[in-house]
């Protein structure tokens, strides 16, 4: 009854949505209606890929719920970067790394650490995933700095931002060669010998599982684009700045999708899955998304600079330090998670205020 119910009101939303965008509706209906839509489509993606993730296994389906997670942000972005909106997109890829790193894991391990007391995984993979966000801080911090403290042109900030993007690629794909093909079993995840074998199945068949990825995705590309030609009027009427939507409206939503699969997982004491999809897809957005939107605004005419703004890297820097002083031992509990998510709220009003 649930499962027919969440998919009623899916198509419902999505529906609406499209007749309120090309109905030309009132901006802040079509945003409500909009926004409504893309948390259920990123619920059905999440399920989607979840389904798939049974079939391909534990890291593999961490990797893929992270990927078609982004996948709303991404489509997100690359409409924000047809209208011009740079800084907002800079925005949303920064609330992204940290709704993932202090929102969605703070979530997943504040439910997963309320019903299990202690919940444990693998020290290695957390200690390598903090080192390449340390990495990706840098990347972002590096080119700030000089552009601050020396005189560079344009064109050479171009030319720095699509270099760093084209390493920071070239990074991400030597860390899934590492982590999924020679590293694989030194990664794996921690198995508590106490714990239950856990024989629950898939709702959906291999077949239909990829299908419905598939479909999700579609789906997300067309609300998405429908969400983003509201932000200015959402923006001017509200008050709002675009920081603030940027990185807290916008990747809250985008989001939607890592928050039911990670939550779900911990609570059925996966916390290794659950830090593979909120760290993975920070990661992926820092060191694939973010790059690959560089690249993008290059061919679309005016390529978009990697110099993020004083609050951003703060942000980040804040965010990439707590969640790996949390993580590291390979061990959490409510009470972390509760740290995390108290950090995101102090960011967040921060964000709101200025």
């Amino acid at each position: 009854m649930k499962k027919h119910l969440s998919t009623i009101l899916l198509a419902i939303f999505f529906v609406f949505s499209a007749i309120a965008h090309y109905a030309h509706l009132n901006p802040i209906l079509q945003f409500v209606v909009s926004a409504i839509a893309v948390v259920l489509v990123a619920g059905f993606l999440g399920r989607a890929t979840e389904s798939v993730a049974h079939y391909a296994g534990q890291r593999l389906g961490g990797f893929l719920n992270a990927t078609f997670g982004n996948a709303a942000e991404l489509i997100i972005a690359i409409m924000l970067l047809r209208e011009g909106l740079y800084d907002m997109v800079k925005a949303s890829l920064t609330g992204s790394i940290i709704g993932n790193l202090l929102l969605v894991l703070g979530l997943s391990i504040f439910a997963g650490g309320v019903k299990h007391k202690i919940q444990n995984f693998n020290v290695a993979l957390a200690n390598m995933n903090g080192s390449l966000m340390i990495v990706a801080v840098i990347a972002l911090f590096v080119p700030a700095l000089f552009l601050n403290t020396h005189s560079i042109t344009p064109t050479e900030v171009d030319t720095l931002s699509l270099i760093v993007a084209g390493l920071l690629i070239a990074a991400y794909i030597a860390w899934l060669i590492f982590s999924m093909i020679t590293h694989k079993k030194y990664l794996e995840d921690v198995k508590d010998p106490k714990a239950p074998e856990d024989h629950e199945e898939p709702k959906w068949s291999k077949n239909k599982s990829i299908l419905f990825l598939v479909i999700a995705t579609v789906m997300t590309a067309f609300v998405s684009e429908w969400l983003v030609g509201t932000l200015e009027t959402f923006t001017t009427d509200f008050g709002f700045s675009e920081l603030f939507v940027g990185a807290f409206v916008v990747a809250i939503i985008g989001n939607a999708a890592e928050h039911s699969a990670a939550i779900m997982l911990a609570m059925k004491n996966k916390i290794g899955a659950s830090v593979e999809i909120a760290v993975g897809s920070s990661l992926q957005i820092a060191l694939f998304v973010a790059p690959v939107l560089i690249f993008v605004s290059f061919f679309l005419g005016n390529t978009m600079d990697i110099v993020f703004t004083t609050l951003e890297l703060v942000a980040i820097m804040v965010s990439v330090f707590i969640a790996k002083s949390i993580i590291q031992d390979g061990s959490t509990n409510w009470y972390e998670g509760l740290l995390l998510l108290v950090t995101y709220i102090i960011l967040g009003v921060s964000f709101y205020l200025v």
